[in-house]
Parts: structure tokens; sequence; C-alpha cells
């Protein structure tokens, strides 16, 4: 938005303008698209298999393949990607298998990297 100097909005106000041939700025916002982020579970060697593939179904909600394929990813990797999301539903999701691993005193960890 241009700035207006006040000597020009009272000349405005007084009438002493002519708005007939006054031209507007028209500016045109653009939303940017919000920053991304990768959740990535990491291995260890205490969770079970069938822990990580209940995480990945009902925190991200992957089917049962997808949810297999992802854990035997982690499993031979080291890690795995669960989802991709913005910075705030990232957060979300690492703090619910956080939950979940704690009231199953399983070691299991998300990590939030850029994507």
């Amino acid at each position: 938005m241009k700035k207006v100097s006040n000597a020009l909005l009272f000349k405005y106000m007084a009438g002493k303008i002519n708005t007939d041939s006054a031209v507007l700025d028209k500016t045109r916002h653009k939303l940017k698209s919000p920053e991304m982020y990768k959740v990535v579970l990491l291995n260890d060697h205490y969770t079970p298999m069938d822990f990580v593939v209940n995480v990945l179904r009902d925190v991200f909600h992957k089917n049962p393949v997808e949810a297999t394929k992802i854990m035997f990813e982690v499993h031979k990797k080291g890690k795995g990607l669960a989802g991709v999301y913005i910075y705030d539903i990232a957060a979300t999701k690492i703090k619910q298998v956080d939950q979940l691993a704690k009231i199953e005193e399983y070691p299991l960890k998300c990590t939030m990297e850029k994507a």
C-alpha cells in the first residue's frame, strides 16, 4: 500500500484534488506456500516392528502395506520418511509418536527436517 502524505490527504478531504483522473494502485498480494518438513522415524534396537507399523497406521494414516514398507526402511537404513507436513502438523505428529512410545515404554524417536 502506498503511503500518502498528510498534506495530500488534507487536500483530498477539502475537495481540492480532482479524483476523476486519479489512478489507483492495485497491489496484489501473493500468498506464499508454507515451508514443508519431513517427519523421519529413527531406528532403535528395542522397539518392536509391529509397534512401528501401528504408529505409522494410527498417527500417519498409512495403509498396512505402506506402513510395513516404511518400517523395513527404518529397520534396514536406520531411518524412514513417515510423511511431509507443514511445521505445526509435523511437530504435532512427532509429539504423538513420543507420547505413544512413552506409554508403551519404547525408545522410538522421530525428527523433523526441512523438505
